[in-house]
């Protein structure tokens, strides 16, 4: 089962590699996206070497959602308190982009280990902002308490146009996703994937994790919101987070898990399409061999070919024989 990295690889590599060569003062305009439509730009010029500018676009979000300044609320407090002196952020941002942070490399920990730990929570930009609001509401979860002027269903972006809903009470949140595939193959797939992943969750390895259920239906908890945005042709997983799941270190990887669990099922969707035609192929091939090694008299009638020989026969040898 794959998990996802909250790091970006690239843009950790990009930073580690822009330290390591610093002296030679190269300059930097790398722009590439990354799974659910986010997408980053890096900018450095060659006459400040230390200063990199770190833009970043979201997927646009529904209609349900709520965004403040072109950002899920919260990111931005959570963007001060990860990355405090070392970044900046640039009002507006960069052209086609919800955030612009400007890096100040020379204001990194000076020995490595502590920057080696800096450079992967820059990378895990995406996490810190399109998690901020999810983090919000589970630390509440974590001192059980509940925010005054949280609505009662909460939706968060985590795909162009689509959201997932969060129901938050004092002891438990409750986590709900509209499961959606383009492909009809692919929510075929999907069904069967999450109904066996419900399954999976009753064994006796997994009665520490949250519970989870399957249903064709939006659950009860979602009553009055949007048609539009309960629309999923694959049904609904519901999680329930509870205290326990959320705290010290718990917190951060439910965050993560939470939001990247559609890409999660998308992953092992394609990868259960690609098994299939595989087999498919295969058992394709072993079906013609068997049909080529049952044709009749293919292989007798090469070895007649290959050892019938004639012999010119003289006219007195013709008549004796045809006597004969």
């Amino acid at each position: 089962m794959l998990l996802l990295q909250s790091q970006s690889r690239y843009l950790f590599q990009l930073l580690s590699n822009r330290i390591q060569n610093l002296d030679k003062g190269v300059e930097l305009d790398c722009h590439w996206a990354e799974f659910d439509d986010v997408c980053f730009h890096v900018q450095a010029a060659v006459k400040n070497p230390n200063i990199l500018l770190l833009s970043l676009s979201l997927p646009v979000p529904p209609p349900e959602a709520v965004f403040v300044a072109g950002l899920p609320f919260g990111a931005i407090e959570a963007v001060k308190a990860t990355y405090g002196v070392v970044a900046q952020i640039l009002d507006p941002p960069r052209d086609g982009f919800n955030l612009t942070m400007k890096l100040n490399i020379s204001k990194l920990p000076p020995d490595e280990e502590n920057r080696h730990d800096f450079l992967v929570k820059i990378a895990s930009v995406r996490e810190v902002v399109l998690g901020a609001p999810l983090k919000v509401i589970l630390k509440n979860l974590a001192s059980r308490s509940i925010d005054p002027g949280m609505d009662r269903v909460v939706a968060l972006v985590h795909r162009p146009k689509e959201s997932f809903f969060l129901v938050p009470q004092a002891e438990k949140v409750i986590v709900v996703f509209p499961m959606r595939f383009k492909d009809s193959i692919d929510t075929i797939f999907a069904t069967s994937f999450l109904q066996e992943f419900v399954e999976a969750r009753r064994s006796a390895g997994l009665n520490n994790a949250p519970h989870c259920s399957w249903s064709q239906l939006a659950p009860q908890e979602l009553i009055g919101v949007s048609v539009e945005a309960l629309s999923a042709n694959a049904g609904f997983v519901s999680f329930v987070i509870l205290p326990r799941h959320v705290e010290g270190k718990k917190l951060e990887r439910t965050v993560w898990n939470l939001s990247t669990f559609h890409a999660y099922v998308s992953y092992h969707v394609k990868c259960s399409g690609g098994f299939m035609h595989t087999r498919m192929r295969r058992r394709v091939e072993s079906l013609i061999e068997a049909l080529d090694r049952a044709k009749p008299g293919v292989e007798h009638s090469k070895k007649v070919g290959t050892k019938t020989s004639f012999k010119r026969l003289s006219l007195k040898d013709s008549r004796s024989y045809s006597k004969s």
